[in-house]
């Protein structure tokens, strides 16, 4: 009698505790800064991906180098943003977007000047998007953490964008 007691009495505890459970191991962030945690991992990782991809297909030098930098820096980024989702419960996809996996793609099959034209088009088109979107979240996130992340990574995006405006120029010259 006093062991079906205990058992009712510990399924009835189960019972109120999951639901508080259940809240702590919801995320902590906001639908839109979850949103931005997401599709920043995914464009971290793109970025890596294809950096590494220029580093083997590019023709120019400078392509090759700001290859070799997007995947040093958004390596960085990434290994931060995925502790920072880690302690707000987010879990991160480890599989690339279909948007990378299709760039990724289209790229790979390209080489020399045509691979270097059409990398430096994405890059550009990507930074000045990442720009507005770090700066945005580095105004606007609820998250103080996140907020800070950001604001901390803005002026890396910010330089990238210049550099690949540069490599631009330089290729548009040739």
């Amino acid at each position: 009698m006093i062991i079906k007691s205990m058992t009712a009495g510990l399924i009835a505890l189960a019972l109120v505790s999951a639901p508080a459970f259940a809240q702590q191991a919801k995320s902590s962030l906001t639908s839109s800064d979850k949103k931005f945690v997401t599709e920043a991992a995914e464009g971290g990782q793109m970025e890596v991906d294809l950096g590494e991809l220029a580093q083997q297909k590019a023709a120019s030098d400078a392509v090759r180098e700001f290859g070799r930098r997007m995947a040093d820096d958004h390596g960085k980024a990434n290994r931060e943003l995925a502790q920072l989702a880690a302690s707000k419960q987010v879990q991160l996809s480890d599989k690339p977007s279909r948007k990378a996996q299709r760039e990724k793609d289209r790229l790979a099959k390209l080489s020399g000047a045509a691979f270097d034209r059409e990398y430096v088009k994405l890059m550009v088109s990507d930074h000045e998007t990442d720009v507005a979107a770090f700066r945005r979240e580095s105004q606007a996130a609820k998250d103080p953490e996140l907020k800070a992340w950001a604001g901390k990574t803005l002026p890396t995006l910010e330089d990238h964008l210049r550099m690949i405006r540069q490599v631009q120029g330089q290729l548009a010259k040739k």
